[in-house]
């Protein structure tokens, strides 16, 4: 007999919770704001350029290459990844030349710049998901605690995704003073987690935030959205400009490649460092992320199309998000750098360098990378996109 049961109606349905990691829903103003800006249209945020942002191509032959034995084994290091042992001591001593940069790992970087301290995409989680216990697990330890790192002026976040933003690490960073720096909408998500509004500064792409005499602008990028089941879009991505007194570093969040690095370049460039994201891409989602070759391009669109300033390659080696292989980045970065004459440092995770100094150009991957396919031709312009795969392996640990 129907009718007896519970009225399920949407209307009378239990709500369920939304679970902390999804972090919160713009709201009130905020919402508010978010529907006056330019890049808000027809309901979501929009891209510089016509992007795609879901997998192209057959889900079946997605499948196939992740599930792939051979595959899946070159996407792991075939040993303990080299963490710079003596990070805390090093980062004690000021930089001679007030600017020197920490790869911590994935996008995170401690960046010290003309006095003070900035920490991007800072990720000390065990793993980029919304739960402990399921999701990609990082590849190496955190090169120091948070703790350990001293005071941190402003925290600044390039998007909502779990490898960029990490419950537990703002947790930690909530009982401290210092300020966060977000795009627009994102500001939702560190207000549910303990973040008082008065320590947040969130912007909308080419608006900026003074701190002290460091002046913070968030830039266009080309990426998406998104913590919880049903994305709505309602969280901007962006680059960011970090600019002193006497230097100027660049950060680029996750983006495909746009033409618009040349408008940042023009505008705030050129740059004594970039940290440019070169590593999960594939050709399954290539509007989103860039490979070494498109991130070399990009720094290069940064500094007015010629080498000039130092690239920090960032977004690979601590977890495996792509079908590339584990060390495929450090070494297509390595040759394309190479043959453009630009200037690129390889710190392990954890190791300080300053842009002006000595640069880190150990391979030091090639120790722990099993045998590695080239598919990128030593013979093709710089910044143009790979061939097919040769089939040719190179051991990379023998050279």
């Amino acid at each position: 007999m129907t009718g007896t049961g519970p009225d399920r109606s949407p209307r009378t349905r239990p709500r369920v919770p939304r679970p902390e990691s999804f972090g919160a829903e713009p709201a009130g103003e905020r919402l508010a704001r978010i529907h006056r800006s330019p890049n808000f249209r027809n309901g979501i945020f929009r891209n510089p350029e016509e992007t795609r942002r879901g997998p192209s191509g057959s889900a079946v032959a997605l499948a196939k290459v992740y599930f792939e034995k051979e595959g899946r084994a070159s996407r792991a290091p075939a040993g303990p990844i080299p963490v710079h042992p003596t990070t805390v001591a090093d980062l004690a001593r000021p930089p001679a030349t007030g600017l020197r940069l920490t790869w911590m790992g994935h996008s995170g970087v401690l960046a010290e710049i003309d006095g003070h301290r900035v920490l991007f995409d800072p990720v000390w989680g065990d793993r980029c998901s919304p739960f402990p216990f399921a999701g990609p697990k990082r590849l190496h330890p955190v090169p120091a605690s948070l703790a350990a790192l001293g005071p941190v002026d402003v925290v600044v976040i390039s998007h909502d995704h779990y490898d960029h933003l990490d419950l537990p690490t703002i947790k930690e960073l909530a009982t401290t003073d210092t300020l966060f720096a977000v795009p627009l909408g994102v500001g939702a998500h560190l207000e549910r987690w303990g973040i008082p509004a008065s320590r947040l500064r969130e912007l909308d792409w080419n608006e900026s935030t003074e701190i002290g005499d460091l002046r913070l602008t968030a830039t266009p990028a080309r990426h998406f959205c998104g913590r919880g089941l049903r994305n709505k879009q309602h969280t901007l991505w962006a680059s960011w400009v970090a600019e002193g007194p006497g230097h100027r570093i660049f950060h680029s969040g996750d983006t495909g490649y746009f033409s618009g690095f040349r408008d940042i370049g023009a505008d705030h460039g050129p740059f004594d460092a970039t940290m440019i994201q070169l590593g999960a891409y594939s050709e399954f989602w290539t509007d989103i992320h860039m490979t070494p070759a498109e991130g070399l391009r990009a720094h290069l669109d940064l500094q007015g199309g010629r080498p000039h300033g130092v690239l920090l390659p960032i977004h690979w080696g601590t977890f495996n998000l792509a079908p590339h292989p584990w060390a495929e980045p450090g070494e297509w970065t390595r040759d394309a750098a190479g043959e453009a004459g630009q200037p690129v440092a390889f710190p392990r995770p954890g190791e300080p360098f300053e842009p002006a100094g000595k640069l880190p150009a150990d391979p030091w991957w090639r120790g722990i990378s099993r045998p590695l396919a080239r598919p990128w031709s030593r013979t093709r312009p710089v910044g143009t996109a790979p061939g097919p795969r040769s089939g040719d392996l190179d051991l990379a640990g023998d050279r």
